[in-house]
């Protein structure tokens, strides 16, 4: 586990500085391999689907790639699913689920939708187990972007977010659905939470971890049909979240039974990236006594073909 710099607290409200930042990082580590568990993976995928490298992460150009996975025989005339994993990189059925789907699932749908998937976009993060980058900054909290004459301009961004989003420029207009792939952990709570209070300067701030399954929307365009049609199919695979004892989940009121809502675009979350008209983010629990690894995996697979049945 992590620990806070020896220097600061939560309960201490000077934000850090560059000191406990250093200080952060020199405590990661490599944990697990993203060559052996995802780039291994993406690579067998070749002989299905067009994989394309979109960039690699500065920290190291070598070890991190970055992809994008796209079908074969693209149609203009198919609506556009895009589906991204590792944007935390410790979320990890995020970026297995991804994988499974293409591996799996994603030949169901030939002929009726094109897809763009990125399994991993945060590399490091998927080998330190971490929510942050090696600068303290949250991925999930940094895809802000603008077009600025004509060219897409990044700005509070990161490395992670801003090559991904030059990738997907000039087709993110057009997609119609994005569902985002994720995790909600006991780390949370014992881990990045605490090191983000510490961080910004403020006060902790305990929250339930719910355990199940749930969703996040779009404050501004909510979709509760299709919602709850995904949370229907993911209830075959595993446990859906109850709402706390102030009808919540992580500090948010239910819009409807395990799905609620965020804004997006001004939060700079990765699941409004684009001006799909169905914006998803999924929120496996990986800790629950009821769950494995392959039931997270699982589950996130039912996110997206659920997600393609009621499009279909």
């Amino acid at each position: 586990m992590n620990t806070i710099p020896a220097n600061t607290s939560s309960n201490s409200l000077p934000k850090w500085g560059a000191l406990e930042r250093s200080q952060w990082l020199a405590q990661q580590s490599v944990k697990r391999s993203y060559q052996f568990e995802v780039v291994n993976k993406i690579e067998q995928l070749k002989q299905n689907f067009e994989v394309s490298q979109y960039g690699a992460l500065e920290y190291d150009v070598q070890k991190y790639p970055l992809y994008l996975i796209k079908n074969r025989h693209w149609d203009d005339q198919l609506p556009v699913i895009l589906i991204t994993g590792g944007v935390h990189g410790y979320e990890t059925s995020g970026v297995q689920g991804a994988i499974r789907f293409l591996k799996t699932q994603a030949y169901q749908y030939k002929g009726q939708f094109n897809f763009i998937v990125a399994p991993c976009i945060s590399p490091w993060g998927y080998e330190t187990i971490n929510r942050w980058n090696p600068y303290c900054v949250d991925p999930n909290r940094s895809f802000y972007q603008a077009l600025i004459n004509g060219e897409l301009s990044t700005q509070q961004g990161s490395e992670e977010a801003n090559k991904f989003m030059q990738a997907i420029s000039a087709i993110s207009n057009n997609v119609y659905a994005h569902i985002d792939l994720h995790e909600t952990t006991d780390s949370d709570n014992n881990e990045f939470i605490p090191a983000l209070n510490a961080r910004d300067g403020k006060q902790p701030e305990p929250r339930e971890t719910p355990d199940g399954f749930y969703l996040v929307g779009d404050t501004d365009n909510s979709q509760d049909e299709c919602m709850a049609f995904i949370i229907e199919g993911v209830e075959k695979v595993t446990h859906i979240a109850p709402a706390d004892n102030q009808g919540c989940i992580i500090g948010s009121p239910l819009s409807q039974r395990g799905v609620i809502n965020y804004a997006l675009e001004s939060l700079g979350l990765c699941a409004g990236v684009t001006k799909a008209k169905y914006r998803i983010t999924t929120e496996v629990y990986p800790d629950s006594p009821k769950a494995t690894d392959e039931i997270c995996i699982n589950a996130q697979v039912a996110s997206v073909m659920s997600l393609l049945e009621y499009l279909k």
